[in-house]
């Protein structure tokens, strides 16, 4: 009996199955699956509380060259075989269970979701929320999965060039800073969010008094940095964190003097490079 249909009822094998018949092109598919899928998530929060938002589902496995198609329905079926709302605690369980059902050599799984972190203003102590775009990405070869996050972190910068060469004033900008990290050890969402606010020029604030606003202008002038200061100083820190096996940061300022925006970007693996030495 053909393992890709033993699981199904005798009258459910006498209907055509096509995506199981052979194909003679002899060409894999390295990703074939469903995108953009909406499902309810659970996320666990750094302070002992969990959020429920909703995620976006992208689930792909490899197709091997003899086999026509995949099936897409199976895909569904495993997201609604978890809790009303799945738990981002076993996503390695997905990834196992997804090439397993539909038996892959290897497979890949993204949950984008936003992430929300209740933010205290600086002087004023006035709380408000402030989102955050937070990718999961699954990826499993021969049985081993590889697990790592994307954060898309919004930041403000500040010229150093302009500061210089300025009587007064210097032009700032938000920035986004897109952290990608493959992890070792288990690693809140918020240290990544923390760890990126504390390299910016200065971090933002759903909701500012005057006071605040006076701070964060004052902080931002005090810490000036251009783009490749930021990635640089952000690689530092992820350098020294054992849990960060490898990793992606990048920083695009969208500027405020030009119809342009400046980019920047370090990728290292770890194990292939030393830690680097923050400048002063």
């Amino acid at each position: 009996m053909d393992l890709r249909t033993s699981h199904l009822s005798p009258v459910e094998r006498q209907i055509a199955d096509i995506q199981s018949s052979s194909d003679s092109r002899h060409i894999a598919i390295d990703r074939v699956g469903i995108k953009d899928i909406r499902h309810p998530v659970r996320v666990r929060e750094r302070a002992g509380g969990e959020q429920h938002t909703v995620a976006t589902f992208n689930m792909y496995v490899y197709l091997p060259h003899n086999f026509k198609g995949t099936h897409m329905s199976r895909f569904v079926q495993i997201l609604n075989s978890h809790e009303r709302e799945i738990d981002v605690k076993i996503f390695k369980e997905m990834l196992r269970e997804m090439t397993t059902r539909l038996e892959s050599k290897a497979g890949h799984i993204e949950m984008r979701f936003p992430f929300f972190i209740n933010k205290q203003a600086p002087i004023s102590g006035v709380q408000s929320l402030l989102d955050y775009d937070v990718t999961f990405i699954g990826e499993i070869r021969h049985d081993q999965p590889s697990l790592s996050v994307k954060i898309v972190i919004p930041v403000t910068s500040l010229c150093p060039c302009s500061k210089e060469i300025s009587d007064y004033g210097a032009h700032n900008q938000r920035s986004h800073v897109t952290l990608t990290v493959r992890t070792k050890g288990f690693l809140w969402v918020e240290e990544l969010i923390d760890l990126v606010e504390a390299e910016a020029s200065c971090e933002l604030f759903g909701l500012l008094k005057r006071p605040d606003e006076k701070y964060v202008t004052e902080r931002a002038y005090n810490n000036p940095k251009f783009v490749e200061d930021t990635v640089r100083d952000i690689a530092c820190q992820l350098d020294q964190d054992p849990r960060v096996g490898a990793y992606v940061v990048e920083s695009e300022n969208f500027e405020s003097i030009h119809n342009h925006s400046a980019y920047a970007m370090i990728a290292r693996d770890k194990e292939d490079l030393e830690p680097c030495t923050k400048s002063s």
